[in-house]
């Protein structure tokens, strides 16, 4: 005897492939490409622009201010950004020390990493090891698909820091862009080229040692 399958034809068929388009979209969110991103990605590289707004003041839009650069980071805890123009400016995470040299000014500023990094956009791109981990510091919601992207919102739980909230813009599983807004009512978005996934980084992306001359400023 041969088994036969049965075929669906019509109004079956038509079931069954919305059936899969709502699994499909079910799965297909921000949470879910965050904690791909998260579980699948230990290093990554990309250019980046940064568009930065000045909150409103007596009902004149904020100055606007534009950046680029590239972005590089290992998990755990290692990033770096190197900010071309308009300005040079680097900021450096070695997993101890945050580190941000202003070219223009030949000054280093100096912090321990764990004080400062909690609670921030780089928690969500090089801390975190797993949803769980982030879901201590963060409140964590899908929001809905926009200009392309599956989008994810964290909210600190403690309200005294810097940082208001932050969406995260993820292509499948790629980073693709981050919106902070701080306490200040400031806005900064930061928009990713095509993201290298888990490329491999050379030995020295992540040591920083201030240059010659250059002010240090330990905080």
């Amino acid at each position: 005897m041969t088994l036969k399958l049965p075929s669906f034809t019509g109004r079956s068929s038509a079931v069954l492939s919305l059936l899969a388009l709502t699994a499909s979209i079910a799965w297909a969110d921000g949470l879910s490409s965050l904690q791909a991103f998260i579980q699948n990605t230990r290093s990554g590289r990309a250019d980046f622009t940064q568009t930065v707004t000045a909150p409103t003041r007596d009902g004149k839009p904020g100055r606007v201010k534009t950046s680029s650069g590239t972005f590089e980071f290992q998990r755990p805890g290692k990033f770096r950004f190197d900010y071309k123009k308009p300005f040079v400016q680097t900021i450096v995470a070695d997993g101890k020390t945050l580190w941000l040299y202003d070219a223009d000014l030949n000054q280093v500023t100096e912090r321990g990493q764990a004080q400062v990094l909690g609670q921030t956009p780089a928690a969500l791109i090089a801390e975190a090891t797993d949803l769980r981990a982030l879901q201590a510091d963060f409140t964590l919601a899908a929001e809905p698909a926009r200009d392309g992207l599956q989008w994810v919102k964290a909210v600190p739980k403690t309200k005294d820091g810097q940082l208001q909230q932050v969406q995260v813009g993820f292509d499948g599983d790629k980073l693709a862009a981050l919106e902070i807004l701080d306490s200040f009512g400031q806005r900064s978005v930061l928009k990713f080229g095509a993201m290298q996934l888990n490329p491999q980084l050379s030995a020295g992306a992540f040591e920083f040692k201030p240059p010659a001359g250059a002010d240090v400023l330990k905080q």
